[in-house]
């Protein structure tokens, strides 16, 4: 499992983060996109009103993803099965990821948990999760 948090709260996670760059880059196979950062490859951003995450994970059946999210911690787990060979086909080179995957991402505590939403389509999952309505910036009328 790869542990990466994005957001400034765990010093431990970062230390676990920097280790797994050092092991990776002194690997004598290294992956074709250099440095990767774990599968599927993850963007996240947010505004003052929610927190998104891009899962890119093309080739997946939607109903064998998992996305959890506990205590902070959203999950995005599941399976990419490998392509099946032809009868008397001999693979010389295989960079397409396969077999069982998990994201584990650390979220800031102003999110609300019963406010997520996630979509699939085109190969990337959408995870959209609401800011709690107090932490967004408010116009105050002055009087």
């Amino acid at each position: 499992m790869y542990y990466r948090t994005l957001f400034p709260r765990d010093l431990f996670a970062e230390f676990d983060r920097l280790q797994h760059e050092m092991r990776q880059s002194f690997d004598p196979n290294p992956n074709i996109r250099g440095l990767t950062r774990g599968f599927p490859a993850l963007n996240v951003g947010g505004t003052s009103k929610a927190v998104d995450i891009y899962a890119f994970a093309p080739g997946i059946d939607p109903a064998t993803l998992d996305v959890q999210l506990v205590k902070g911690m959203l999950t995005i787990a599941g399976e990419r099965k490998a392509e099946p060979l032809p009868e008397k086909a001999a693979r010389h080179i295989e960079e397409r990821f396969s077999g069982r995957f998990q994201r584990v991402v650390s979220l800031p505590d102003d999110v609300d948990p019963n406010a997520i939403e996630a979509r699939y389509r085109d190969g990337v999952l959408h995870v959209s999760i609401q800011r709690k309505q107090e932490s967004q910036a408010r116009r105050i009328t002055i009087q």
